[in-house]
């Protein structure tokens, strides 16, 4: 199927030549038909040669440009109608300026009413301002139905396995049915049973018709009706999108390149696909904007709109959306920085995105696989070789700690997720373990290890005496330094601020094993030649092992090596 919509002056006979091509008046409304006006959007269809053309009639009064607007938006082609009777007229002008701001790039003239008035100075009006477009006769059906051909074979192929965005045009209720949307279909496939998302919720299709019949699924590009469920009409206008779940960004705030701009005020409208929503305009240079929309809406990179300013009916300048997800500008020279980088026409992609964000933003996963998220390579590598700077001068100023935590090297290396730490320390010599990055066997600071020392003598004599809290304070062992201790492999932590040697407990165990069982604590005690400070600790720690078993009495038993 070929969507086409009609763009032209009021009363030039678009409806009219729609009738005659089709059959069909696309006029629906009473009042329509009773003044002889197109007032909202009209639809119709006819078959030639094989082809299926279906037709989206605007209106064109300058009261009603936004409709006509949200007729065009979403379509791929255009039939303008100029009459001979009146040649070119001041709609023409604006819709012709709609057209080309909307880069509407396949466009047939037809000149309506020549057997009426000479089509000559009509014609040579259109050549002027639609130069190489072609021009045929709407007095003569088979030509025009030539030109339609024409235009229509010269359309790009839609993408038939793209996400769905179907810009709501119509809405209402049918008795027994529910709620119906209809709009012009141009990427995907839609199938009855879908489920689909509109403002957050989910949809489902439950019914679908295109061209007045009742079908299973429908493909782009097409003229479509949707009867969903989990949605009530009054929660649907025009300028709404249905679409495929989590496959879109929502947003309210882009950046943009102008299209053959004139001048343009603080406070405009946007039009793109159905919708018409008021936005602030900040100019950045003479070719971007960022726009600030009252609203949002599922846009994506190289989306086609235009700017237009109601109060003085024109159209203030087409617009082609650059980025979605826009950076701030607060820092000094940013605005125009991004100005100078909206006038190239192109945007630098983020240096770290997930593929999914990508995809909805309209971008391609260009850069390398880093889980679900791509990167970009120069970047990456900046990242790791800031990691690797940063972790050791955290080591430098924290000298005892266990390691960096990791939160902290994610916010200064710039990392937008804590589970691609571990990715870019890979290689790197670092290891992450219980929320801290560190270098896997580092040494005590040289005050630490003299201290360190001391204590360890001590303990070749005496190894299950402990040293006291003033001893070790008196070395300037404190918690942080004792832990540090333990991590290297030095002492055996028993209990808080009671340190002994790394072997302490299997040399515990084979003291306790040649004594009379069971035994009490004052004999273990004795045996070990320490005090109730250390024994206690030390056999609740055996007792967990199951190397001792305490009885109800306090007594233990030696159990580890007799299975």
């Amino acid at each position: 199927m070929f969507v086409i919509a009609t763009a032209g002056h009021v009363d030039h006979g678009k409806s009219t030549l729609i009738h005659r091509l089709t059959g069909m008046w696309p006029d629906r409304l009473a009042e329509e038909q009773r003044r002889g006006l197109t007032i909202d959007l009209g639809f119709a269809w006819t078959e030639v040669d094989g082809h299926r053309l279906a037709f989206v009639d605007v209106p064109g009064h300058e009261r009603f440009v936004p409709t006509m607007l949200a007729g065009v938006g979403p379509v791929p082609a255009v039939m303008f109608v100029v009459a001979a009777t009146e040649g070119w007229m001041p709609q023409s002008d604006e819709h012709l300026a709609a057209v080309e701001a909307l880069r509407v790039g396949h466009v047939l003239v037809v000149i309506s009413k020549a057997d009426l008035a000479d089509p000559a100075p009509a014609i040579a009006q259109v050549r002027q301002r639609l130069a190489g477009a072609p021009v045929v006769l709407g007095t003569d059906l088979d030509q025009v139905r030539g030109g339609l051909l024409t235009l229509v074979q010269r359309l790009p192929p839609p993408d038939r396995d793209g996400d769905v965005r179907l810009w709501v045009d119509r809405c209402f209720t049918m008795r027994g049915a529910g709620t119906v949307v209809t709009g012009t279909l141009s990427a995907g496939t839609i199938r009855v049973g879908d489920e689909l998302e509109h403002a957050g919720r989910r949809v489902t299709v439950r019914g679908l018709q295109s061209l007045g019949r009742d079908v299973g699924e429908v493909a782009a590009v097409a003229r479509v009706a949707l009867n969903l469920r989990g949605v009530d009409r009054r929660q649907l206008v025009r300028g709404d999108t249905v679409r495929t779940p989590g496959a879109w960004l929502d947003t309210a705030e882009i950046d943009v390149a102008l299209r053959s701009a004139g001048p343009l005020h603080r406070q405009l409208v946007l039009h793109i696909g159905s919708a018409a929503v008021p936005v602030q305009v900040r100019p950045l240079g003479t070719a971007g904007a960022r726009l600030r929309l009252a609203g949002q809406l599922p846009l994506r990179v190289g989306d086609v709109g235009l700017l237009r300013d109601p109060g003085e009916h024109r159209i203030a300048a087409g617009i082609e959306v650059l980025d979605v997800r826009p950076p701030g500008l607060r820092r000094r020279g940013a605005a125009r920085a991004r100005g100078e980088e909206l006038a190239t026409g192109r945007v630098r992609p983020p240096d770290c995105a997930p593929a999914a964000q990508l995809r909805a933003m309209g971008l391609p996963p260009t850069g390398c696989r880093v889980g679900d998220w791509v990167v970009d390579a120069q970047w990456w590598a900046g990242r790791r070789e800031l990691a690797i700077t940063t972790v050791r001068r955290w080591a430098s100023d924290h000298d005892i700690a266990a390691g960096m935590p990791l939160e902290a090297l994610r916010q200064r290396v710039g990392l937008p997720a804590a589970q691609l730490v571990s990715e870019l320390l890979d290689g790197t010599g670092l290891e992450v373990a219980d929320g801290l990055v560190r270098s896997p066997g580092a040494g005590l600071p040289p005050r630490v290890d003299k201290a360190v020392r001391t204590v360890e003598e001590w303990l070749t004599t005496e190894p299950f005496r402990a040293p006291e809290a003033d001893e070790l304070a008196e070395l300037r062992l404190g918690a942080r330094e004792l832990a540090a201790a333990v991590r290297a492999g030095r002492f055996t932590r028993v209990a808080d601020g009671v340190v002994l040697g790394p072997d302490a407990f299997a040399q515990a165990a084979a003291i306790l094993a040649a004594l009379p069982q069971p035994f009490t604590v004052s004999q273990a005690k004795s045996a070990l030649g320490t005090t109730r400070r250390v024994a206690v600790p030390l056999l609740e720690h055996l007792d967990a092992q199951r190397i001792t078993r305490r009885a109800g009495d306090g007594t233990r038993t030696f159990v580890a090596a007799r299975g």
